[in-house]
């Protein structure tokens, strides 16, 4: 069993309600701080080609204030990589991007791209970047990220969270046992494993049986949650949620 379950906050939708109204409120980076001071382990921000909610400066300034670490989501282009490369954040998760899309659907297409991302996922190493990669709990994604030298792949729980919410019961049971086969894949691989989308509570309590999982990056469920309870509160219901599912395997 891993020792204590990380959890990285992602602040990128505080960014998007300050972009609705325009101006410089509310404030990522005083979210960053105020999410550390409640028990993240690490702050994730998603800089998109459109910038639509966190922007260049939000970037600058969590590199340069954060008291820990910062995870870069990032699609793997060139722009991306030349901002990477000067802020040097602790990690760069290297993730797919649509310009039409709301969210992040889906994990990155490793197997049919990897002759572009070889030499960027170098390239983030010698500059001191942990590269994670965003991908789909199966063995082909995952062989290839160890292929590639990545030390660390994300697991997309989306497909998972989004039939438990469906009350898709054999589907969440099967794309369940989906996720725990990935996870110890990778581990035998070699890879530190981490989970993100759409992870809740409960989803968050059940997924952190699964011994193979180091961390959870989680942010849209958090930032609604702070909505209604405050942002400490939610975190801190989070991380009961997640010791208590990582506990209750012991």
């Amino acid at each position: 069993m891993a020792e204590r379950l990380r959890l990285g906050v992602n602040i990128d939708h505080v960014a998007t309600v300050r972009n609705a109204r325009g101006g410089a409120l509310p404030d990522p980076v005083r979210a960053a701080h105020r999410a550390i001071a409640a028990g993240a382990d690490g702050i994730t921000a998603h800089l998109r080609e459109d910038r639509r909610h966190i922007r260049d400066a939000d970037m600058v300034r969590l590199a340069a204030e954060l008291t820990k670490p910062l995870n870069f989501e990032m699609a793997a282009t060139d722009e991306m990589l030349a901002l990477a490369k000067r802020l040097k954040p602790h990690a760069a998760c290297l993730v797919p991007e649509k310009r039409e899309e709301r969210t992040t659907e889906g994990g990155l297409d490793v197997v049919g791209q990897e002759a572009q991302l070889a030499p960027r996922i170098a390239q983030l190493r010698s500059a001191g970047c942990r590269v994670s990669l965003f991908i789909e709990p199966d063995e082909a994604p995952i062989a290839m990220a160890a292929k590639l030298g990545a030390p660390v792949v994300e697991l997309h729980t989306g497909s998972w969270c989004h039939a438990v919410a469906d009350g898709e019961t054999a589907k969440a049971a099967a794309e369940f046992q989906r996720l725990a086969n990935g996870a110890a894949y990778a581990a035998k691989l070699g890879l530190e494993v981490h989970a993100g989308h759409g992870l809740d509570y409960d989803t968050a309590r059940q997924l952190a049986g699964v011994s193979a999982f180091v961390e959870f990056n989680i942010g849209h469920f958090l930032i609604g949650e702070a909505i209604f309870i405050g942002l400490e509160a939610a975190i801190g219901r989070m991380r009961q949620a997640m010791d208590e599912g990582r506990g209750a395997t012991r």
